[in-house]
């Protein structure tokens, strides 16, 4: 898909992946709207992208009838969505039983499963109802999802029963979400970075950074936002890529701790 004067959703597009997302698909000619629960951030993204060419949503993604409505607002001011990245996510740390014998807080559990899991269905399914009514491209393109899980949905460390069960089920809608759009001409990937530099890894300890970088293999560094944004470029672009995960990583695989 040329990704030029194409309309783009990108959710948690305000800070870390989704705001690099953002910047590469401005780059590359899209509007893009950006949904994130951080007003101040999404505003101040909106004003780096620059006006004309992005916009903002305050929106809790695993709301149906607030992301539902969302849909129709952008239907109805842009006539169509063609891209959408879904970057919005939580993290936890958290045993399923602690050091004190207590079993994993279920209410914590299901607040991450809501916004991580429920909250990429609930945008995909509403975008891929909106790019169904596009008009087929040359290649019969109508639009493109790529969603974003985490290497935690194949080697979760311990604390993250949580995460790495959201991540998996992202992992494992990924096929059957691009066999059910299939005829309607939309293309479903998923991204699963790896240890990434966003502001919440680079505010980790300088000691915690340099562990996690030992054990990548190559390049011996965090990955950068900028990468990631690359390769939602390219899926966009790349009309044959479909149904697939793609580790973006540098070859590690993460220790049990």
């Amino acid at each position: 898909m040329n990704i030029n004067k194409k309309i783009a959703v990108v959710t948690g597009g305000a800070s870390g992946l989704g705001r690099a997302a953002s910047q590469l698909l401005v780059d590359a000619g899209a509007t893009v709207i950006i949904f994130d629960m951080n007003e101040s951030a999404g505003e101040q993204a909106v004003a780096e992208l620059g006006a004309g060419s992005s916009r903002y949503m305050q929106l809790d993604v695993s709301n149906g009838p607030d992301v539902e409505s969302a849909f129709e607002n952008i239907l109805e001011e842009f006539g169509r969505v063609d891209i959408c990245v879904n970057c919005a996510g939580i993290g936890i740390a958290a045993k399923t039983v602690d050091r004190e014998g207590q079993p994993h807080d279920l209410d914590l559990y299901r607040k991450v499963i809501e916004v991580n899991l429920i909250g990429t269905f609930n945008v995909a399914r509403c975008a891929a109802a909106a790019m169904a009514k596009n008009e087929p491209d040359e290649k019969t393109e109508r639009g493109v999802i790529i969603n974003t899980a985490s290497i935690a949905a194949f080697d979760g460390q311990m604390g993250q029963v949580a995460y790495s069960a959201t991540k998996g089920g992202i992992v494992g809608m990924t096929l059957p979400m691009a066999r059910d759009l299939a005829k309607q001409g939309i293309r479903i990937n998923t991204i699963a970075p790896g240890v990434m530099a966003t502001p919440l890894m680079l505010a980790a300890p300088e000691h915690v950074q340099d562990g996690i970088v030992a054990n990548i293999p190559f390049p011996k560094r965090l990955g950068e936002p900028s990468e990631f944004g690359q390769l939602v470029v390219h899926i966009t672009e790349n009309s044959y890529l479909n149904g697939e995960t793609i580790r973006l990583d540098g070859g590690v695989r993460m220790q049990p701790r």
